[in-house]
């Protein structure tokens, strides 16, 4: 009885997707299993700041949690790999050559979301020119955060037949003049290198909008700028440039926008919803009079703190009042005088300087 009960509770987790072996991806990416594409690269990206080896020198585990964190990015973000691990673990996909074990490619990762660490400085080398270039996003998508693709066409340096003259440098030789004369100059002297050409390669490079990135905040692609045959490529750095939106400005965390309301709404009051760039409604209530250029103020409804996505700014609304623009009827003047009650206190005054 109790084998059957074991048994069947076996085939019972076997057929509801529960991975047995290899480790759980989901889990070391701290993601559901119902996670979006988007979801998965967002929580990579944080992760990998976190764990990363330069910056947990005194924790022992730390190169094998981050080797963990790559394989689990590996695997999740790609769609076929993801499939098969959802239906039978780590296992079914090392079988099948599946997984790139050790992980080299943690390079190209931060590569493609132009993300990178310091560690040991190298020696000084020649390298090729930094790129820099301005990327337009929308408000949305600074206010949500989002990743976004570029297509990049970068010449490659690829062998070619023959050989180059490389390396050249200025040495010090010693020519013969005759018995007893010699002389001392300086010669440029080259080594022999395979020959090399330029080649262009389309390349798809990923870059993150993180909510709350501001005009001008630049995100670099190591080794993805112009090439230099006899040494290392530049950067490619990417500056966020901010498009003109139709309903909102940003100063700041803070946003603003205009509202026109009819004069009968000025009067006696008015509900309205706002539609937020992530879609949200937000609610404009006023059961008293709005003068024109009266402002009010939403606390929380501004953007995203780049440092700390929980604070928001504020959204600042002002008002314009449209007036009526038909004639009115003298009977329509009276009721209006008699609602009012005003008497008439015009006031001539410098408006620059105020009264």
């Amino acid at each position: 009885m109790n084998f059957k009960w074991f048994a069947l509770v076996w085939v019972n987790l076997l057929f509801s997707g529960v991975v047995f072996a290899g480790r759980d991806f989901y889990k070391i990416l701290g993601v559901s299993k119902s996670a979006s594409l988007h979801e998965i690269k967002k929580a990579y990206r944080r992760l990998a700041k976190e764990l990363h080896p330069d910056k947990n020198q005194d924790d022992p585990e730390a190169s094998n949690k981050f080797q963990d964190l790559g394989a689990a990015y590996e695997v999740l973000s790609d769609e076929e790999k993801r499939k098969k691990y959802d239906r039978c673990g780590e296992d079914c996909l090392q079988k099948d050559g599946m997984m790139d074990g050790g992980m080299d490619s943690f390079g190209s990762f931060f590569g493609d979301f132009g993300f990178h660490f310091g560690g040991e400085q190298r020696p000084e080398a020649a390298r090729g020119a930094d790129l820099l270039m301005d990327i337009h996003v929308t408000l949305e998508d600074l206010y949500t955060g989002n990743f976004i693709e570029i297509t990049r066409n970068k010449p490659v340096i690829k062998p070619s037949h023959g050989t180059r003259q490389c390396n050249c440098r200025q040495e010090m030789i010693t020519k013969s003049l005759g018995p007893g004369r010699f002389q001392m100059m300086q010669q440029t002297v080259c080594d022999e290198c395979p020959n090399v050409q330029l080649v262009n390669e389309e390349r798809t490079l990923e870059m993150e909008i993180e909510a709350g990135m501001v005009d001008g905040q630049e995100t670099k692609f190591t080794a993805e700028g112009e090439p230099h045959i006899d040494g290392e490529p530049g950067d490619l750095i990417l500056a966020i440039k901010t498009q003109p939106h139709p309903i909102f400005e940003r100063r700041g965390d803070d946003l603003y926008t205009n509202v026109t309301i009819s004069l009968q709404d000025a009067l006696v009051g008015f509900t309205i919803e706002l539609r937020h760039l992530d879609g949200h409604m937000v609610t404009i209530n006023r059961d008293k009079i709005t003068w024109p250029g009266a402002r009010i103020r939403k606390k929380g409804e501004g953007m995203p703190n780049y440092s700390n996505n929980n604070l928001h700014g504020a959204l600042f609304i002002t008002f314009d009042v449209e007036f009526p623009k038909q004639e009115l009827k003298d009977e329509e003047k009276e009721v209006i005088k008699k609602v009012f009650n005003q008497r008439s206190n015009n006031k001539v005054y410098n408006g620059l300087r105020g009264h």
